[in-house]
């Protein structure tokens, strides 16, 4: 078995729109706990807004952002084209299975991800390293032992 290796096409590399996006990101979760106290995980945030509760306006609207920010993007650039290679019923599966993890795991990448480790929580780092493994092995999986 040969293991892939991954080629990248420097005449399309951009770390400047990947750099500012990591800004923006942090930027906006820093806020978001500076004016409401609470970490910016993107899945605790949806199911709040889902339930009834406190601050549910608030949420939607970081939410909303989330959803617009494509389109603001489109002001000074085209958007990536988005490719799937696994179908819809692939997708669908994938994302019953993140819900699910991000429900027993406590969190998400942004919640853990970004929120967690950037305030030094060990549960952040293991949870992190656990879905980041986890992910490695469903990809070394889907391309390799199973098509190949």
């Amino acid at each position: 078995m040969a293991i892939a290796s991954v080629a990248i096409d420097w005449q399309q590399f951009s770390p400047w729109s990947a750099l500012a996006g990591g800004a923006l990101i942090g930027l906006a979760a820093s806020l978001f706990v500076l004016l409401n106290g609470r970490i910016a995980g993107i899945s605790g945030l949806l199911s709040s807004v889902l339930e009834s509760g406190e601050g549910r306006g608030e949420k939607a609207l970081f939410l909303l952002g989330l959803l617009l920010a494509p389109l603001l993007w489109r002001l000074f650039g085209e958007l990536p084209p988005i490719k799937f290679h696994n179908g819809w019923l692939g997708l669908g599966v994938a994302g019953l299975l993140v819900g699910v993890g991000t429900r027993y795991g406590a969190g998400c990448t942004s919640g853990h991800g970004v929120c967690g480790i950037s305030r030094l929580s060990l549960r952040s780092w293991v949870a992190t390293l656990v879905f980041m493994a986890a992910g490695f092995c469903t990809v070394f999986v889907l391309r390799h032992l199973l098509r190949g």
